[in-house]
């Protein structure tokens, strides 16, 4: 796809990903629709895409990706500006990583599924009759590592991930007769604001080593890529593909080492409790 000139949705672009992802379409010279709660982060953002002088167009619009109203006012706004949609980023979400019974029922778990899931699905929905119409269309769902590989204390990002995995290859598979392509990409540790609104608290301090953490560009380059030429999907950095093939075919070497250097090191104290 020349991606010049053609009209980008990118949700949750206020910050990290998201941001970047917006920044590096515009400097494509694509028209980017912003779209995040943060309106003012959003504002600022299409400012500098316009002093890139790419001849790219943006369209703010203040979206909570979690209220199917949103949604349908985000595509209609979009339809009505640019006539067209021809590249769909489903990249809002958040995470709140904890051990399950420790989590808040509503803000905590509800939340995380309607942004992660729902979200994605309903923004797709609405999305996907303008695309099949067009006969031609690319849908981006920014998954995680942990739509593969599920590890304490990302019980329900786990699950909303394996969700939007599970959702996207039933989708691309309903769609590609219409000339529209779904693919998914599974970054590993990104350098964003993701781990300062995810309430981590770890005693091990056991983190993705630093040679294997992402910026928010690296990625966002990626996704553009996807969009030039489709895959089903990519992950990135690729090592994470060992860590996903030991958990599919020695799942019970993972347990093991996960449980025995993880979850009792972390839980020692509460286990110690009669």
């Amino acid at each position: 796809m020349d991606i010049k000139g053609k009209v980008v949705i990118v949700t949750g672009a206020s910050s990290g990903i998201g941001e970047a992802t917006a920044r590096e379409f515009g400097r494509e010279g694509a028209n980017v629709v912003l779209a995040a709660r943060r309106v003012d982060r959003l504002q600022t953002l299409a400012q500098e895409i316009h002093s890139m002088n790419t001849g790219a167009e943006t369209l703010v619009i203040q979206a909570d990706l979690s209220k199917l109203e949103d949604i349908q006012m985000l595509v209609s706004q979009t339809l009505e500006r640019f006539k067209r949609i021809d590249v769909l980023i489903n990249n809002a979400g958040f995470g709140r990583l904890d051990w399950l019974e420790k989590l808040d029922p509503v803000n905590d778990i509800q939340a995380q599924m309607d942004v992660n899931v729902m979200g994605v699905i309903q923004t797709t929905r609405q999305v996907l009759p303008v695309m099949m119409k067009q006969r031609a269309g690319s849908i981006i769902n920014m998954c995680s590592m942990a739509g593969l590989v599920a590890t304490p204390t990302y019980t329900i990002y786990a699950a909303s991930k394996h969700a939007v995995h599970g959702f996207s290859e039933a989708l691309r598979r309903e769609v590609k007769p219409w000339g529209i392509d779904v693919s998914l990409i599974y970054p590993g540790g990104v350098i964003t604001e993701f781990n300062q609104h995810a309430g981590i608290k770890r005693k091990t301090n056991a983190a993705t080593p630093k040679f294997m953490l992402l910026t928010a560009e690296q990625v966002a380059q990626a996704v553009v890529k996807l969009v030039r030429r489709p895959r089903r999907m990519w992950i990135i950095p690729w090592l994470w593909s060992v860590t996903m093939f030991m958990n599919r075919f020695v799942p019970g070497f993972v347990d093991y080492t996960t449980i025995n250097r993880f979850t009792i090191p972390e839980r020692e104290d509460e286990l110690k409790e009669k």
